[in-house]
């Protein structure tokens, strides 16, 4: 017991994590229903998160925290990116688009799960 590590978080601290938590989960919500047909949820839910994580990025700056709020930032930037470019596959057949589309919402599934697991851990985001 001699060896363990303690650490204490300020309130501060305490408040960028629940609020990457509420971030994470509601980037969770879309990213769960953007791979289950027929699950989509409103678009406002992505948003929402998306503007938390622009509104309170500079409060986490110079903590491992920040690091955090540009991976979602840049998740969400990335896969909308993605979705356009690749939207011209819908107008050859359902099937190239359909395929497009969730091969991307399942890299961005992927990317929330391990900005969470990260989180949990107290790590930064590489």
């Amino acid at each position: 017991m001699a060896n363990d590590i303690v650490t204490v978080e300020s309130k501060e601290e305490e408040s960028l994590k629940t609020i990457g938590w509420v971030s994470y989960i509601l980037h969770l919500i879309v990213a769960i229903a953007a791979v289950i047909p027929g699950a989509q949820v409103s678009v406002l839910l992505l948003l929402l998160a998306l503007l938390i994580d622009f509104v309170k990025r500079d409060d986490a700056a110079g903590t491992w925290q920040a690091s955090h709020f540009s991976w979602r930032i840049r998740s969400v930037l990335w896969a909308g990116v993605l979705y356009l470019l690749t939207s011209w596959l819908w107008l050859l057949l359902l099937v190239p688009g359909w395929i497009a589309w969730s091969l991307i919402s399942l890299w961005f599934l992927y990317r929330i799960v391990k900005g969470m697991v990260r989180m949990s851990a107290g790590r930064a985001m590489d």
